[in-house]
């Protein structure tokens, strides 16, 4: 009889096993590129979601989850698009969380994700031409658009005293498409633009895009650029040259690798990247450090939340079609329902899984709006004693 219940235990669990599933998810993020130095966060953070579901059994009757990794590279979008592909295609993936930068992620998507018809949530792309793209519901970001950050930039830079600028930007959808939001923004209340200079990433010299901003002056020097490339190079030739000494940075200019490259030499200078104070940033923070990452850098709480949403809408809506659950990623986003924060997925996947409602708040107080993109909460930053301080949220 102890054979009979042993072997009926075994068949029952190999049967288990056989029937369980397993779904792939396509990680695509700038892995090298002018904004490296933000992937490794990211990518932590959208792992640690999935490991969160997927560890749980809860979701979909017990069908684990894994991902598939590849570099978008920011400014390559042959690369990216290549690299979207492969996940497709080959890795079958049920959906994309990605890409890093606005560029790429158009690129991506328009070539990729809506001709097959995949679910695509990019924690970090702003560029407000992504909101009147055409994506057939496919289409989700939990970033706000640069549209909502030129007017928060606007505020943080008038509440200074600040009325004149200049202005310079990386040349590629993300750099004009905030440039253009803030001068529109700034204009609007009273404030003046001096110039607005496109530079390129990459370059070994920026002296002439420096000096066609110092001939026109102004009381700072906004950098619309990427931390890891054009940026630093601009507020280098700026300090050399004397032409600025005060900086305002926007959210891909804000990480260490800007303050540990200039530290107290451009102290004071400030600016703004999306967060919230809300309890789920700090709950993230503190589940980041135990899995060994930084779990409120730049841009990790928005990659937790856009694993969190794609999993949670597709146990929302019994499927792992994105044809299916795309219509559930704004109905676990948003009220009503009980709020989730990071850490509760297993929470969340149980009481959707028995019909209820949820409200995910996560680690970025996520909202969003249409068309599938964040409201847009922001923490503004300044360069005091030579490291990155948080002043205020808005």
């Amino acid at each position: 009889m102890k054979k009979l219940l042993m072997a009926t235990a075994a068949t029952a669990l190999l049967a288990s096993a056989a029937s369980a599933e397993e779904i792939k998810l396509g990680v695509l993020l700038g892995f090298t590129g002018p904004a490296e130095s933000l992937a490794p966060d990211m990518s932590e953070g959208i792992k640690l979601a999935v490991s969160e579901v997927s560890d749980s059994g809860k979701f979909l009757d017990g069908t684990t989850v894994s991902t598939v990794v590849g570099d978008s590279t920011c400014v390559d979008a042959a690369a990216a698009v290549a690299a979207g592909e492969r996940q497709v295609t080959s890795d079958k993936v049920v959906g994309i969380i990605g890409a890093l930068c606005s560029g790429a992620t158009g690129a991506v998507f328009q070539s990729v994700a809506l001709p097959n018809g995949i679910v695509m949530i990019s924690p970090s792309a702003t560029s407000p031409g992504l909101t009147t793209m055409e994506d057939d519901g496919l289409f989700f970001r939990a970033s706000p658009s640069d549209a909502r950050q030129g007017q928060i930039m606007t505020e943080v830079i008038m509440e200074r005293g600040l009325k004149e600028v200049a202005v310079t930007y990386t040349n590629n959808d993300y750099g004009k498409g905030l440039a253009d939001a803030f001068a529109s923004a700034f204009t609007e209340a009273g404030g003046t633009v001096t110039v607005s200079v496109a530079h390129e990433d990459g370059k070994a010299d920026y002296s002439a895009e420096v000096g066609a901003m110092a001939s026109a002056g102004g009381e700072a020097l906004v950098v619309v650029g990427y931390l890891d490339q054009g940026g630093p190079g601009i507020i280098r030739a700026a300090l050399d040259t004397g032409a600025f000494d005060l900086f305002v940075l926007p959210d891909a200019m804000v990480g260490d690798s800007i303050s540990d490259k200039f530290g107290d030499e451009i102290e004071g200078s400030f600016g703004q990247v999306p967060g919230t104070d809300s309890p789920g940033t700090g709950m993230l923070a503190e589940l980041g450090a135990a899995a060994g990452y930084t779990g409120d850098a730049p841009y990790a709480p928005e990659s937790y939340d856009a694993a969190a949403l794609m999993l949670l809408a597709m146990q929302s809506a019994g499927s792992t079609d994105s044809s299916v659950y795309k219509d559930h990623v704004m109905k676990v986003a948003n009220a009503p329902g009980e709020q989730i924060f990071p850490g509760e997925l297993e929470k969340a996947l149980e009481i959707l899984a028995e019909g209820g409602e949820i409200d995910y708040v996560g680690g970025s107080a996520v909202e969003l709006i249409e068309p599938g993109e964040s409201a847009g909460n922001y923490r503004e930053i300044e360069i005091k004693g030579g490291v990155f301080e948080t002043v205020k949220y808005r």
